[in-house]
């Protein structure tokens, strides 16, 4: 089972920022896109927003190939 979600976390590691700065994003994009705040974000939806490839995030947080 892959696990879709990204958490600020993991956010601020691929970026090399910090987890404020992460949490800042998340609201950004939870705000762009129009999701409530109580649901996470998806992979997808982070890597739409900041423009990164998906298989290569993906990768990062599963540990393996899609």
């Amino acid at each position: 089972m892959y696990r879709q979600c990204i958490y600020p976390k993991e956010i601020s590691i691929i970026l090399g920022k910090s987890y404020t700065f992460s949490c800042k994003l998340v609201r950004t994009i939870k705000d762009a896109q129009g999701i409530t705040s109580q649901r996470t974000i998806t992979i997808k939806e982070f890597c739409d927003y900041m423009d990164m490839p998906y298989e290569d995030v993906f990768t990062m947080i599963n540990g393996r190939s899609v």
